[in-house]
């Protein structure tokens, strides 16, 4: 029988009250994918969180959400997605 090991993590307080974000942006190479989480309000925008993960990661990751989504509904009720923005959104870096 396998042994269950128990990790810790560490959260600050601050971490623990999380971000807001109402728009993401994608972008990958070969090794890795980029997920960009903004809190946009025009005229502008904030960068929030920048999460990069493997390939594999983002699949289980896919997955996981997508479980997750399923009992949320199954609980709560269909979710409407929302209607894609008409606008075109640009970024600049500072």
């Amino acid at each position: 029988m396998e042994e269950k090991k128990e990790v810790k993590i560490k959260v600050s307080d601050e971490d623990l009250k999380g971000f807001y974000s109402n728009l993401m942006q994608v972008s990958h190479t070969r090794e890795e994918f980029c997920l960009d989480f903004f809190n946009f309000f025009p005229p502008q925008g904030v960068l929030v969180s920048r999460i990069i993960l493997s390939p594999s990661h983002l699949k289980r990751m896919i997955m996981a959400l997508g479980e997750n989504l399923k009992k949320y509904e199954e609980k709560f009720g269909k979710i409407e997605a929302a209607k894609e923005s008409e606008k075109i959104i640009g970024f600049q870096q500072r």
